[in-house]
């Protein structure tokens, strides 16, 4: 399957701020969260899309590597299958979940 590419995922342009980025996925997140959407495969796909392409467009040296050499700069980290079929192993579920505290 063909990887997104990540700024069209979360709906931000390439010149978008951390914090433009980071509003964008918590909308996509609150959107597709698992518990507002249970059994429904294609918002969890939605979800876990969300938090590969924030992930890597939050952190400058990621979001470097991929504006550089897009989905083949990430290596081995995304799209690499388990559990999670390509959720990028630089955030945990624990992680994704403290984003929303104040919510």
């Amino acid at each position: 399957m063909e990887k997104r590419d990540y700024y069209e995922v979360l709906e931000v342009e390439k010149t978008a701020s951390v914090e433009e980025i980071k509003k964008a996925y918590r909308k996509k997140a609150i959107q597709y969260h698992p518990d507002k959407n249970p059994g429904d495969k294609v918002a969890e796909e939605k979800f876990k899309e969300a938090a590969e392409a924030y992930d890597v467009l939050s952190n400058p040296d990621k979001r470097a590597r991929y504006d550089q050499f897009g989905h083949a700069g990430m290596g081995g980290a995304a799209g690499n299958g388990g559990p999670f079929g390509g959720f990028s192993g630089g955030m945990s579920m624990d992680d994704i979940f403290s984003m929303f505290g104040d919510i």
